[in-house]
């Protein structure tokens, strides 16, 4: 059983990736609202995305998904066509303003948790990769590139 003393740490830790994560969104503001990354970043990660997946991904009814993703059509970052399998099914896939969105969400991420870890002793932050991918795979995120979870995109 986890001690109280380890909650605690990953709540403090995890108030930071939080912080962190914000951050990022908070640098989109009047771009995209935070469901409508959620919809980019299953895109990205995701090939063959379609309406479906995207309600399913984001726990929502299929009309609020479409909405969703109407907006991100209208806005130039994301595209729809016929599957090529199934020509009833729309396909979703990101445009070139729609990935770059992505990346910079990405980078912005990646520097301020580079920043972080670089203020730590390099002993510290060796001994701390090994104890969050154990983390992660606990609680059944995929281990990278396999896909990208909860707007955490992983390519580089």
């Amino acid at each position: 059983m986890a001690e109280d003393d380890d909650v605690e740490a990953v709540l403090a830790a995890t108030r930071v990736l939080v912080g962190v994560s914000a951050q990022s969104v908070a640098r989109l503001e009047g771009e995209v609202s935070l469901p409508q990354l959620r919809v980019l970043v299953m895109v990205a990660s995701r090939h063959g995305m379609n309406l479906s997946a995207v309600a399913a991904g984001l726990g929502v009814h299929p009309s609020n998904a479409t909405r969703a993703v109407d907006r991100l059509v209208v806005g130039g970052l994301l595209s729809r066509h016929d599957d090529p399998t199934d020509r009833r099914n729309l396909q979703l896939d990101l445009t070139d303003a729609g990935r770059e969105v992505v990346e910079r969400v990405t980078e912005d991420r990646r520097v301020a948790i580079r920043e972080i870890l670089e203020r730590m002793p390099a002993s510290r932050r060796r001994a701390l990769v090994p104890v969050l991918r154990s983390f992660a795979e606990a609680a059944g995120e995929t281990p990278e590139p396999a896909v990208w979870s909860l707007g955490w995109p992983t390519t580089r």
